[in-house]
Order: C-alpha cells, then sequence, then structure tokens
C-alpha cells in the first residue's frame, strides 16, 4: 500500500481537493443557480467541439472496448477495469431506478419550471427525462480512467487519465446532460469501485496468473491439456 500511495498520492489529494471545492458550491449554492454559470460558457465553437465528442469517453461501449483492447495485452488489468467498471456502472443504475426516481435533467427543469432558456451544443441531443442522479458517465469515466490511472507507472499517462476523468465528467454538466450533483457523485462511485478492485484484486498475489496476454494464458492451457 506505501508503494501505491508514493505513485498515485497527488493524484488522491487533487481529486479530494476537487470534492471539497465542489462541496463548498454545492452546499452554498442551488443546483438550478450553478447551472446556468456553467451554461452561461456554452457557445465557444471549440470548447462545444471538445466537450461533444470527449463526453464520449464515459460511455459503457467505450469502457467494453478498453476492456477487449486490454484482453490482448494482459488478461489481469482487463478483469480489474471490468470489474470497477461493472460493479460502479450496477450501482449507479441501481440508484437511478430505484433509489433517486423521480430526480430531473437539467432540460426538463428549465423547459418547464426555469424562465431561463439553456444554450445548447449543436449536434447533441438533450435527455430531458429523469433518473439523473448519479450520472453514469461519470461513474464509467472514473471507473475507467482512475483504474488506468492506478495501474500505469508512468507519471505523463497518469496525468492523462486523471485529465481525461475530469473533462469527460464535466462535459455531462456542460452538456447539460446532468446537475454537478450529479457527476459529483457519479465520480465518487467511479473512483471508490476503481480503489476498491485495486486493492482487493489488482495487488493481490492470486490474481498474478492472469498477468499475461490472452493469447499466451490460451497457449499454456492448451499445453496443459
Amino acid at each position: 500500500m506505501k508503494v501505491f500511495l508514493k505513485h498515485n498520492a497527488v493524484y488522491l489529494f487533487l481529486y479530494l481537493l476537487l470534492l471539497a471545492y465542489l462541496a463548498g458550491i454545492l452546499l452554498n449554492h442551488g443546483k438550478v443557480q450553478i447551472h446556468q454559470y456553467i451554461n452561461g460558457y456554452v457557445g465557444n465553437a471549440y470548447a462545444d467541439t471538445f466537450f461533444k465528442y470527449i463526453t464520449e469517453l464515459g460511455d459503457g461501449l467505450f469502457a467494453i472496448f478498453l476492456v477487449i483492447i486490454l484482453l490482448f495485452n494482459n488478461v489481469k488489468k482487463a478483469i480489474y477495469l471490468l470489474l470497477a467498471y461493472s460493479f460502479a456502472s450496477l450501482l449507479t443504475t441501481v440508484l437511478k431506478n430505484f433509489v433517486f426516481i423521480d430526480t430531473w435533467r437539467p432540460g426538463f427543469v428549465f423547459q418547464y419550471f426555469v424562465n431561463h432558456p439553456l444554450k445548447l451544443v449543436e449536434g447533441v441531443f438533450l435527455n430531458t427525462g429523469n433518473n439523473t442522479l448519479p450520472s453514469g458517465h461519470a461513474t464509467a469515466a472514473f471507473a475507467v480512467f482512475f483504474s488506468l490511472l492506478f495501474m500505469s507507472k508512468n507519471q505523463l499517462l497518469k496525468f492523462l487519465f486523471f485529465m481525461l476523468a475530469i473533462l469527460a465528467t464535466l462535459s455531462r454538466t456542460y452538456l447539460s446532460q446532468h446537475w454537478l450533483i450529479d457527476i459529483y457523485i457519479g465520480s465518487i462511485i467511479g473512483f471508490s469501485f476503481s480503489l476498491f478492485f485495486y486493492i482487493v484484486f489488482y495487488q493481490k498475489q492470486y490474481a498474478d496468473k492472469f498477468n499475461s496476454s490472452l493469447q499466451i494464458l490460451v497457449s499454456k492451457k492448451n499445453k496443459d491439456v
């Protein structure tokens, strides 16, 4: 665990610092007020295009794509990523559909209850349904990219994964798909499961038997037979 903290302390600290900062905002301002402020930045052509595409990094299909790619590099890494993503997404799905049922997205609230039209990004479908808390994209982005961050030994890659987790998550509010509180909770869920499965699976010795590519493991199994 000391080695883990040594290599990841900076990113753990930065994330906790960000959570504390956002908690202050959430506690002192209403979610509509916060969203109006963030929505004020929409309209810049470069930012609109950037967030329009980077939001796809929080999609479940992207997570599965990464798992498949990792299988041909290192099965242990693929299993770890799949565990973190799957359990985080499962919890988010349960919360969205059985706990926070009557939580409505910004598009619905601003359309029917707030006399302030939203600025939208061209070409992005605006989801106006309910079940907005927590954000599934934020959950997936943090589960995936923090898993990659924890596994990586390269500090430049760690920084890249950290920024991708943050930006893919922020895109959900920039695009008015979620409130700030939605991505806040989603990020905590994704981060928590990436850390949990790193501790209980990835760093354990029993997982080392998967520490090879899928081709090599299959080849070894065939030889044993």
